[in-house]
């Protein structure tokens, strides 16, 4: 169980903190939420207490490990898959699995493409959505700018 104050990453949100845990009354049952803040967009989730582990809510990766994912970033391998409908489910189980290389993936192949081929709005949608898991994250575990690790990310990947 987290407390207010926690920093963790939702899979699909990325990096935020535990603003509060509220009680609500949903279809006649009573649960426990966590009120999820997203400090780079402003946004606030409602998380099931319960449920957290089963959607992906984890702990922000320290310092150490970003250092290591980031070092890890240049030597990242797409293999991006011509059919868009296919590339799509792909690029969303990617996301989905709150794997940070995974997610990385997704942005290297999306950044080729958009370079080659240029991404249709829906891809530049999951390519800005992607940048936002992994630099949210990035940014909070190295008490960085966004800007600044962006900026890093993105010079390892067109690499």
């Amino acid at each position: 169980m987290y407390s207010i104050g926690d920093t963790v990453v939702h899979p699909m949100h990325g990096a935020g903190v535990i603003d509060g845990v509220e009680e609500r009354r949903v279809s006649g049952v009573v649960s426990t939420y966590y009120v999820f803040r997203v400090p780079l967009s402003g946004m606030r989730l409602m998380i099931p207490t319960e449920g957290c582990g089963a959607v992906g809510v984890r702990p922000l990766i320290c310092e150490r490990e970003a250092d290591e994912l980031l070092a890890a970033l240049p030597s990242v391998v797409c293999d991006c898959t011509a059919n868009w409908n296919r590339r799509y489910r792909e690029n969303l189980e990617h996301l989905k699995s709150g794997n940070l290389l995974s997610v990385a993936i997704v942005i290297k192949g999306l950044l080729a493409r958009d370079s080659s081929k240029g991404l249709s709005s829906g891809e530049r949608d999951i390519l800005r959505l992607a940048k936002q898991i992994l630099i949210s994250e990035l940014a909070l575990s190295k008490n960085s700018t966004y800007e600044e690790i962006e900026e890093r990310v993105t010079d390892c990947l067109r690499s």
